[in-house]
């Protein structure tokens, strides 16, 4: 009789045998947003989703958010992209205003 395989180890055997590994390790990012953005960013945005090519939707709560996000977007992505260099990196953000 086989010895039990912990279900985490097997979960992960799993995704990568069917190709979706890569896809939530970089679906972590949403989870993490908070400690990657900081907390003021956090407090007016909810990430929502990431696709496969790497684009991150946001939304936010107001319009003059949107557009200090727009601007400061290249270091969110550094923010976003630094800390984990071995996944699929966010390659670009879309912000919705929440509504």
């Amino acid at each position: 009789m086989d010895k039990p395989e912990p279900i985490g180890q097997l979960l992960a055997e799993y995704l990568k045998s069917a190709g979706l590994a890569d896809r939530v390790e970089q679906a972590a990012v949403i989870p993490e947003w908070p400690g990657l953005v900081g907390a003021q960013i956090a407090a007016v945005t909810q990430p929502l989703l990431i696709t496969s090519d790497g684009t991150l939707f946001v939304s936010v709560e107001t319009s003059p958010w949107m557009a200090e996000l727009t601007l400061i977007e290249p270091a969110l992505l550094k923010a976003l992209n630094s800390q984990h260099n071995d996944r699929p990196p966010v390659t670009k953000i879309r912000y919705r205003l929440r509504g």
